[in-house]
């Protein structure tokens, strides 16, 4: 399981365990008046302060069309009663014939932010009667910042299958990038241990390469290959130590790009199109001629040898 997906389990697991107790008290307080709008209206007031960051609170029968009004903390909206909820997104999926249920992230109509709502099934004498709907907005369950982190493990994507379709109709075509890898690398070397670079992405094919600053990561520069086979061209970016928060070691970079070299020239029918690598969090890419897409950590890349790549350059040849 990715660390993203472990993430929105946990969001989610812990949204559904501070909410179901008391939605399940509140199902069982609603059943004996679901039929009394007004007396409906006042239990679902008076229970929406006990259930933690609830920003909407309404109730609807088996059509779909809402019985109560919409309820906020102390307040009561009653011209929603009678609307139809049919068509509202959290209905695509089963609904919750028991307990409850949390709908996928979707964008509010009304409140116009992203929510999820929580459905708790309403029954009596063992008979489903309807459900109360639970809306959070995703500013409040987000709220204490809990990223993805690094992803720091092989992840591989199966390119475009015309592509792939096509791919013995192709070969590799030496570049004017191909023509100077060496001294190219080197200079990408320098950039990244002496300037500052921490993310590169080199495009063999076409000859160019994209760089992200860590003193102005929210740019990135664009160099074709004119300017990216001048060494000259450190003399566009300041002098900037080599980061102490690097995962990369000078010397893990420098292989890491005797490994893309030797990854571009494997193979004449499928061969390295580009490559990245980011210092910082310690990931590269790999985008191959049959469209094919690797995600790794660099330390992983490098126990790799050539050999292990044919064989999996050969696989995706079938």
């Amino acid at each position: 399981m990715t660390p993203v997906k472990q993430i929105i389990l946990a969001k989610k697991d812990a949204l559904a365990g501070s909410i179901g107790a008391p939605l399940s008290q509140l199902a069982a307080s609603c059943a004996p008046v679901w039929d009394e709008t007004d007396a409906l209206d006042e239990v679902l007031l008076t229970h929406i302060e006990t259930i933690a960051n609830c920003e909407f609170l309404y109730a609807w029968d088996l059509d779909g069309r809402e019985i109560s009004s919409l309820i906020m903390p102390g307040r009561v909206d009653n011209s929603w009663r009678g609307r139809d909820l049919s068509r509202r997104p959290y209905l695509k999926n089963n609904l919750p014939f028991k307990g409850i249920m949390l709908s996928s992230v979707y964008h509010s109509q009304f409140s116009e932010r992203e929510c999820v709502t929580a459905l708790q099934a309403v029954r009596s004498d063992g008979a489903l009667m309807g459900f109360i709907a639970a809306d959070f907005s995703l500013d409040k369950l987000v709220a204490d910042d809990n990223r993805p982190g690094d992803l720091q493990q092989w992840q591989q994507f199966k390119g475009d299958p015309a592509v792939r379709g096509t791919l013995f109709l192709q070969q590799r075509i030496p570049s004017r990038l191909d023509e100077n890898i060496d001294s190219v690398h080197e200079t990408i070397y320098d950039l990244m241990t002496k300037h500052g670079i921490f993310h590169c992405k080199i495009h063999y094919s076409s000859g160019r390469c994209s760089f992200w600053l860590i003193d102005d990561p929210y740019s990135y520069r664009i160099h074709g290959v004119e300017e990216i086979v001048d060494p000259d061209i450190a003399l566009a970016y300041p002098l900037h130590p080599y980061s102490e928060r690097a995962k990369v070691s000078a010397e893990q970079l420098r292989e890491a790009l005797l490994g893309f070299k030797a990854l571009r020239f494997a193979d004449e029918t499928v061969y390295l199109r580009s490559a990245s690598i980011n210092i910082m969090n310690g990931m590269l890419g790999l985008t191959f001629s049959c469209d094919g897409s690797h995600y790794m950590p660099v330390d992983e890349f490098l126990e790799k040898n050539l050999g292990f790549w044919i064989g999996e350059l050969a696989a995706d040849r079938q």
